[in-house]
């Protein structure tokens, strides 16, 4: 491009647990109707296989991200961004993680383990493969029913005579002048390519000569001109670089051009921070970021056009092996297609729907009146972004407040977070801002806002030196009478009005005193000297979450009866750390229920006999990007509820700082159940883990009916 409360307690829940069959559910897991589940995959080879590989398991995650552009009950547009999102996955994959296995493979200090690496890269190639040709037949089964509706993908060749002459038109005068022909020869070697850009590999014979030479031709980038160009006032498109190969003897007179051919290169994009050596933190991420766009090719992707002769000279020249070419059968870096994503046909994608706000909020002029009534749950983006946005805008032009602290780790440029911020340190407030630095692919517009607000009068702090701060806390110190009351918000997203829209995040406004004081305490550890080791409410990492989760799980196994079941719920978007993946083990060993709603990576096996068998996962691909991270625990009948920003993976752990608060509201812990109990129970969005590695979508079973969590959770939003 994220829960149902039963009468006698959590416990009382075991019943509608996993091992509650399929069918009692209105469900039943079956072989994805698109026939991405039949697609080959590499399998767990034994039981001594604890833990999936992180990456394949990513991949999977992709798989059914794919899926959804196949999906039938998919509005047609939206299918086309599940594919454009499909491919800036996989962009981002090659950048970020398959650069660290290829260092692994290579380095002797990993033996025995780059062997290990070296297979694992193989399999990431064995998988890629198949769902590239998916992606492209998903493709081809989308463009004759958009077409129905006017939406267009339109091959050159098939342009009428007068889209032909405007499209000359349009060559002669905004593409040709932008265009740099660059040979190659002994004496022009050859160029640089730059990451994930659209090249035109040029064959020109010279009659003079009697020689074949090579070119190299960059397809402008999207800052230059549109990758899709309009044709006319409809909705068709043809690709830019249909329309330079047309024309691409414009470029080479005197010569006769045999043909020209795609191809784009991914390169490591990962950055290497020697942070401890760092006299200037933002002066080192912006060298580094200088340097990110020379970073070694990972990935080369070739049309399957190109002959071998110039497949081979790519290959050589770029220097990158086998397994590191893919061969596309379509259009390149298909994540261009959310320009007909973006199209406005009502009828051909998601309802619209208007985001409302907690009654409490909702019937209250005083925002701050409102949460001394009582902690107030948000859960976006069911409920508006702009109830934390107007909170922070409130108290920017309040009197009566008198410091805002915030952190900020990914943003848009147009937040009204930023602005509050901004006026409220131009009415002399005292404002600080933890702004992360290192947020991957937000590094250069985090530095300019950490500029913007410096210049502004917040103070601005850049994170640990070691640590990402990766939580999302915002304090407001306020005056009211003779006394001061912090008010808290705390969520698991990003404060990012956009995304707020798209994904699924929960979030809690209190002024409760042990909270307040806990976020006190944490931003002293964020901006100066304070080593934190205690806090009264929060688990925060990498000081204390890990502990606190792994006693939790434990707790749960220890005080599991059959009179009082053990039962562990939770949700995020990744779970990779062995060492709370193994106590789940042990939980589900002595009898514990646990319910997993994953979306990503999982590298825990569920229902695995005598591992294992208690354990279920479910990934949710749907409308919104599920990215609530909530963790529930019957604690013997005495249910505890936590929520923040941490997965339970051993960098959120171990190397962030991470907050994660419980909620204590009884009212709210019931609404958190209720909406995750929907979750479990969709039968239409649903993937169901095997102890394999294989996931297969639900679907309804005979004679029940449908049962969309997201679609659900609108509506139950909607009338609150």
């Amino acid at each position: 491009m994220t829960d149902t409360a039963e009468k006698g307690g959590y416990s009382a829940r075991k019943a509608n647990h996993g091992n509650a069959k399929a069918a009692s559910n209105g469900h039943r897991s079956t072989s994805s109707p698109t026939g991405i589940s039949s697609i080959s995959r590499p399998q767990v080879r034994s039981r001594s296989d604890l833990f999936f590989i992180r990456e394949l398991s990513w991949l999977e995650f992709n798989a059914r991200v794919l899926a959804e552009a196949a999906n039938e009950h998919t509005p047609l547009l939206e299918r086309v961004k599940f594919l454009a999102i499909f491919a800036n996955n996989l962009d981002e994959f090659f950048m970020i993680h398959v650069p660290g296995m290829l260092e692994r493979a290579g380095s002797e200090a990993e033996i025995p383990n780059h062997e290990k690496t070296i297979a694992t890269l193989r399999q990431l190639h064995l998988r890629i493969d198949p769902l590239l040709q998916f992606q492209f037949q998903c493709l081809q089964d989308l463009l004759p029913q958009l077409a129905r509706h006017g939406v267009r993908l339109v091959p050159y060749a098939e342009l009428s005579l007068e889209q032909k002459a405007d499209l000359k038109n349009y060559f002669d005068t905004e593409v040709f002048p932008v265009l740099t022909p660059l040979a190659v020869d002994p004496g022009h070697p050859f160029p640089y390519i730059s990451n994930l850009s659209v090249s035109l590999a040029v064959v020109v014979h010279d009659p003079r000569t009697g020689n074949d030479r090579f070119a190299r031709v960059k397809v402008p980038a999207k800052a230059v001109l549109p990758r899709l160009i309009k044709i006319g006032n409809s909705w068709q498109y043809v690709l830019l670089e249909e329309v330079i190969s047309a024309h691409i003897g414009a470029l080479f007179p005197g010569m006769e051009v045999k043909d020209c051919y795609p191809f784009r290169i991914t390169r490591d994009a990962d950055l290497e921070l020697q942070e401890e050596s760092a006299d200037d933190l933002l002066e080192m991420i912006e060298e580094e970021l200088s340097k990110r766009r020379f970073g070694n090719i990972v990935r080369l992707e070739l049309a399957r056009s190109m002959p071998e002769d110039v497949r081979q000279r790519l290959m050589d020249e770029l220097e990158a092996d086998e397994e590191q070419v893919y061969t596309i059968d379509g259009p390149l870096n298909m994540s261009d297609l959310f320009t007909l994503a973006s199209i406005d046909i009502p009828e051909l994608r998601d309802s619209l729907f208007t985001a409302g706000k907690p009654a409490s909020l909702a019937h209250s002029g005083d925002a701050f009146a409102a949460i001394r009534h009582g902690d107030i749950l948000l859960h976006h983006p069911y409920q508006a972004f702009s109830c934390v946005s107007d909170l922070l805008s409130a108290a920017a032009r309040d009197p009566q407040v008198l410091t805002i602290k915030h952190t900020l780790y990914r943003s848009s440029g147009d937040s009204p977070i930023l602005k509050a911020l901004t006026t409220a340190a131009d009415n002399g407030k005292q404002v600080a801002c933890v702004v992360e630095l290192k947020a991957r692919f937000d590094e250069a517009n985090n530095i300019s806002w950490a500029r913007q607000l410096e210049k502004s009068g917040v103070h601005v702090v850049y994170g640990l030196m070691g640590l990402k701060t990766h939580c999302k806390v915002t304090l407001i110190v306020r005056r009211e009478g003779e006394h001061l009351r912090r008010y808290v918000h705390i969520g698991t997203g990003n404060y990012n009005p956009k995304t707020a829209a798209l994904y699924t995040d929960i979030g809690l406004l209190t002024c409760r005193t042990d909270i307040g004081a806990d976020a006190t305490d944490l931003f002293n550890y964020l901006t100066g000297y304070a080593y934190q080791e205690h806090y009264r409410k929060f688990l925060v990492a990498p000081n204390t979450a890990r502990k606190n989760l792994q006693t939790m799980v434990e707790r749960e196994a220890d005080l599991h009866t059959p009179e009082k079941p053990g039962r562990i719920l939770c949700k995020m978007n990744a779970i990779v750390d062995p060492q709370l993946i193994k106590a789940l083990y042990r939980a589900s060993q002595k009898g514990v229920q646990v319910d997993l709603i994953i979306r990503g990576m999982c590298c825990l096996r569920p229902g695995v006999p005598g591992l294992s068998d208690n354990i279920r996962v479910i990934s949710i691909i749907g409308r919104f990007l599920e990215h609530s991270r909530v963790f529930c625990f019957n604690n013997g009948g005495n249910t505890e509820i936590y929520f923040g920003s941490a997965d339970w993976m051993t960098r959120n752990l171990d190397r962030r700082v991470e907050v994660i608060a419980p909620l204590e509201d009884p009212h709210l812990r019931e609404t958190v159940l209720q909406d995750l109990q929907d979750l479990l129970r969709d039968n239409c969005q649903a993937w169901d883990l095997g102890p394999d590695g294989a996931y297969t979508r639900r679907s309804p079973a005979p004679g029940s009916t449908e049962f969309n969590a997201q679609v659900e959770l609108l509506k139950r939003y909607a009338r609150c």
